[in-house]
């Protein structure tokens, strides 16, 4: 009985990726808000009555991809801000970091930026809750850090957004330039290492 239940549940957790994974490819092309779920099921291969056996609705599809894009960055940014060194150091391997993220998962990447600003509600909610736990690590973070002793919380945080916002926007410039030649990645990873080392500098003296 317990073997059936077992290999049910593993059955049903492939479907579910299976239709997260053809959402995924369909919206290489197209936004959430214009995906229809007989176009994800067709591309599996089930019923569309099948669909709401994993999800509510495509809203509710987008908020998992979210999770699935956004949820497990936590655990790699944790690594580089418990990293040591300078902030040059940390500066080049949080650009490293982005371009190796954006050449793996260029999709999900896409996916992220293109629905931030999209139209529908409940996957936007979603992304800017990650994106507000990324920056509430990364101000946990920056409170242990000598050059922002003395700030406030909000302070911090803001600060902690900045960087945030720039490692969206750098993971953009990458996206664009996924197939370019190879000095055309070397200029965006300079541009996206002056701007992060612009508010580096920025914040040492944002007390004076």
């Amino acid at each position: 009985m317990s073997h059936t239940f077992g290999v049910r549940q593993a059955q049903k957790q492939r479907t579910r990726q299976a239709l997260m994974d053809a959402a995924l490819a369909l919206l290489e092309e197209q936004s959430l808000s214009s995906l229809g779920l007989r176009e994800v099921t067709r591309a599996v291969g089930v019923a569309p009555t099948a669909f709401y056996r994993h999800f509510r609705s495509t809203a509710d599809l987008g908020v998992a991809l979210v999770e699935e894009a956004l949820g497990s960055l936590h655990l790699v940014l944790g690594d580089l801000m418990s990293a040591v060194g300078d902030s040059d150091e940390l500066i080049q391997r949080a650009v490293e970091l982005i371009a190796r993220h954006v050449d793996a998962y260029p999709a999900h990447v896409r996916f992220i930026a293109r629905e931030r600003h999209g139209g529908v509600q409940p996957v936007r909610e979603a992304i800017q809750g990650q994106l507000a736990r990324f920056a509430e690590e990364v101000g946990d973070d920056l409170a242990k850090r000598p050059e922002t002793a003395g700030w406030s919380d909000d302070d911090r945080l803001m600060l902690a957004g900045l960087y945030v916002d720039q490692m969206l926007a750098t993971a953009s410039l990458f996206l664009e330039t996924h197939d370019a030649p190879e000095a055309e990645r070397e200029r965006v990873t300079r541009l996206a290492g002056r701007r992060m080392r612009l508010i580096s500098i920025g914040c040492r003296h944002w007390l004076d």
